[in-house]
């Protein structure tokens, strides 16, 4: 099947150069024979989205949004779903027939699964590092593979407040601790960095890590990060912003498309990716 249609979506973020998500989703337009559309990056942050989708022609189908910008995706969509609502940011944003825009949180699910493959059971002691909008993502995403409490280290002590209503949404019990004392919460079940590159590289140092943790840390560039280097040299099972860029991914592709997106195409190109850019 060839669909000719000339349709684009795009990344937007601030910094945005690094992102792989172009080389995934222009990898399922072409196995999906999706031979009108286009996938680029655009440099945004949270102040300019607003002004951005407002200027997007009738051919944009979504948006793929990152960091800065996820509460300000959620802000500015006509229509909200229950799960991005709940977690109170947006990665994903949807333009309808009518013109109107669609926000979806499609990182809970990416995080689901990537956890899952990772071995995370029910009952696990979780730290989240950070207090952002992919924060409240990895919040939710705990709460569904049963973590039986969530700790948020925060650099904003009021940040962890801003978490409560997504932890009383998602039904799991909260707790906030201060940055300077995160190496005390290195020993949980499953810890996830949220955090923007470079911020948690102080900490590598600091954690006296369980071999039997899980550590996910949502950057992927470079790759390992300090403290996922030492989560490795611990032993631990550690997953990358990679793995959870991929399986986001698949979700948005959907959305944005109405096709089933091809997913053994789509790693593959990020497989490839990796390997013809070298450590990432």
């Amino acid at each position: 099947m060839h669909i000719s249609a000339a349709r684009r979506a795009a990344v937007v973020g601030k910094p945005i150069a690094h992102s792989l998500s172009p080389v995934i989703h222009t990898a399922g337009y072409a196995a999906a024979g999706l031979t009108g559309w286009s996938y680029t990056r655009i440099e945004a942050g949270a102040d300019d989205l607003p002004g951005l989708v407002a200027g997007l022609g009738p051919e944009w189908a979504g948006l793929s949004v990152t960091m800065p910008g996820k509460e300000a995706a959620l802000a500015l969509a006509d229509e909200v779903s229950p799960l991005a609502a709940a977690v109170g940011a947006a990665n994903t944003l949807v333009r309808r027939p009518d013109g109107t825009w669609y926000a979806d949180n499609t990182d809970v699910t990416g995080m689901v699964e990537v956890l899952t493959g990772a071995g995370c059971v029910a009952g696990a002691v979780v730290t989240v590092l950070g207090a952002g909008g992919t924060a409240r993502a990895a919040i939710a995403a705990a709460a569904r593979i049963g973590a039986a409490e969530v700790t948020v280290v925060a650099r904003r002590p009021e940040a962890v407040d801003e978490m409560r209503p997504v932890a009383e949404a998602a039904g799991v019990p909260l707790a906030g601790a201060e940055w300077d004392g995160a190496p005390a919460h290195a020993r949980a079940d499953l810890v996830i960095s949220t955090v923007p590159k470079g911020v948690a590289d102080p900490l590598a140092d600091n954690f006296d890590w369980r071999p039997e943790s899980v550590f996910f840390d949502v950057v992927y560039d470079p790759w390992p990060t300090p403290l996922a280097a030492a989560a490795l040299a611990a032993g631990c099972r550690v997953v990358s912003g990679l793995d959870l860029l991929l399986a986001q991914a698949f979700g948005q592709f959907e959305q944005f498309t109405g096709v089933a997106a091809p997913r053994a195409a789509m790693a593959d190109a990020l497989a490839r990716e990796r390997v013809g850019a070298g450590p990432v």
